[in-house]
């Protein structure tokens, strides 16, 4: 029985599948190659590169006009800046991957016959003239992972491509495609043998376009869900399928994750004389989240770059975004960890992803946090929102000043403390929702345990701005609004300089806002 892949490329005859090459614009890169164009594929990690890498290359080679060859080339990355051991690399990887998939011995055989001789600068040019001139036809070479390799290793495959081009397609590939997570422009190369960092354009100037590999659309969605149904009978229903489209916006590994999570892992999915539901896609993104897998927790990681937080930061913040380089927004987008909306503006890329960035944020915190005891239970275990919101002030004022240094992110560090004592609130029995968008000035919170569900609005009173109390409780209406609720807590931290210590100034009150709803403002 094929299932729903999330490692590696898809093996048609145990992966539910969408014909890769309609992944991308076919004629676009059958234009390039026929006219002797060397370019760029480049996509998030996990959204099926490989796999249509694989498939051009079985598709080339049948139609018989070109020789095509796939290696990837990310064992290299460990040469660093050895260029020698990287080009033996490549060159290695070269010879077997000709073995593997063309029956062709000779890039090996050349290699090892002297070609492992020849200076590092100059050796992948040479197995590449002796790889076009075996031939008549015209030589295609597809090399994933490239952007795995780092400083001189790097720029001497860029320049050796490069060097080489003028030759093809007699004496060179007529094409190389070269693929990876980041476009060109985002190489950054710190080379020994360069006095200052270079850039992927200025050494590999040649190149002609660079493609993405876009995630699935609301129809391939279905049609690979479709492909569940048709093989095993069992159903989505139109509201699980529609819940799958919104919590992942066509992410394929999210896609995939998912429907492999509730068809396989959980028991009631497995049944499958019973339809998949809401509640069973629901399940499923909480554990992919909670369990930070490998996918998941990749992008997590990515937080800690310097050039990554200064994108987050002020998303989460709901501020501004001043002076932050368009190369810096630019590889978020790249990455997958954000889109541009209809708008053109930037948003997180999916429902998940919006989850999984401020939950990694707060997980020092919640690493970090005493032992609290649960006051805000009724004794039959359901949530009391007063309890809830006096144990809250308790633990602010006791532990609030110095869990704040826990925060990697200082400009959020209240909100990463309170999300990370709301995850302690819900613990595996309910759920923390989030919103928040650049330039909104909040981030909202929607806790949902049992019955209860409680809406909050977090603000920040910074230096030389007035108190925000009138526009969070406007903005808080609207929020509540949208969860059918009356009531909500606004939380406003006061981050301005010269204040007194926050177990002197933590306070709430109970104010009605401009729509007649009771709200709990803290001060915090």
């Amino acid at each position: 029985m094929r299932f729903f892949n999330t490692e590696g490329p898809i093996r048609l005859e145990d992966h539910y599948s969408l014909p890769p090459l309609n992944r991308w614009n076919l004629s676009e890169v059958l234009a390039l190659i026929d006219q002797k164009k060397y370019f760029l594929l480049h996509a998030p990690r996990q959204t099926g590169k490989t796999t249509c890498l694989l498939a051009l290359m079985d598709y080339l080679n049948r139609e018989g006009r070109y020789r095509t060859l796939y290696a990837n080339i990310e064992g290299t990355q460990t040469a660093r800046e050895d260029v020698d051991r990287g080009m033996a690399t490549i060159c290695s990887v070269l010879g077997r991957s000709a073995r593997l998939y063309l029956q062709d011995r000779r890039l090996a055989d050349w290699y090892r016959d002297g070609g492992a001789a020849v200076p590092a600068d100059d050796r992948l040019v040479q197995l590449l003239e002796f790889w076009a001139a075996t031939d008549p036809r015209p030589a295609v070479l597809l090399l994933d992972e490239v952007d795995a390799l780092v400083g001189d290793t790097l720029i001497s495959l860029l320049r050796q491509l490069r060097a080489g081009y003028n030759q093809r397609p007699t004496a060179f590939p007529q094409t190389v495609i070269l693929c990876g997570v980041r476009d060109l422009r985002d190489y950054r190369i710190h080379a020994r043998s360069e006095p200052s960092p270079i850039t992927g354009g200025s050494a590999f100037n040649i190149k002609a376009e660079s493609l993405r590999l876009g995630d699935f659309t609301t129809d391939e969605v279905a049609t690979l869900l479709q492909e569940h149904t048709t093989e095993t009978g069992q159903v989505f229903t139109p509201e699980a399928l529609e819940r799958v489209w919104y919590l992942t916006q066509g992410q394929p590994w999210l896609v995939n994750a998912l429907a492999y999570h509730v068809c396989f892992r959980l028991p009631t999915g497995r049944d499958r004389t019973q339809p998949i539901t809401v509640e069973q896609i629901d399940q499923a993104k909480e554990y992919l989240i909670v369990h930070r897998v490998t996918h998941l927790d990749q992008l997590a990681d990515k937080l800690r770059e310097e050039r990554v937080r200064r994108v987050i930061e002020p998303m989460l913040a709901g501020t501004l975004m001043e002076g932050v380089p368009e190369d810096d927004r630019q590889y978020l987008v790249d990455l997958g960890l954000l889109r541009r909306d209809g708008a053109g503006g930037l948003v997180v890329a999916n429902p998940i992803y919006r989850e999984v960035l401020p939950r990694a944020l707060a997980s020092g915190p919640q690493d970090t946090l005493p032992r609290i005891a649960p006051t805000w239970l009724h004794p039959d275990g359901a949530l009391n929102p007063e309890r809830l919101l006096a144990a809250f002030l308790d633990f602010w004022r006791q532990h609030g000043q110095p869990l704040l240094g826990s925060a990697p992110y200082h400009e959020i560090a209240p909100h990463l403390v309170l999300m990370a004592f709301l995850h302690r609130v819900v613990n595996g029995d309910g759920t923390l929702e989030r919103e928040y968008a650049i330039g909104s000035g909040r981030m909202d919170l929607c806790l949902r345990y049992g019955a209860v569900t409680l809406g909050m609005e977090l603000k920040v009173w910074r230096d030389g701005v007035a108190d925000p109390l009138n526009q969070g409780l406007a903005q808080l209406d609207s929020y509540l609004a949208g969860l059918g609720l009356d009531t909500g807590w606004l939380v406003i931290f006061d981050r301005r300089t010269g204040q007194p210590p926050i177990a002197e100034r933590t306070s709430s009150t109970e104010q009605l806002s401009p729509q007649g709803r009771r709200i709990q403002v803290v001060r915090a």
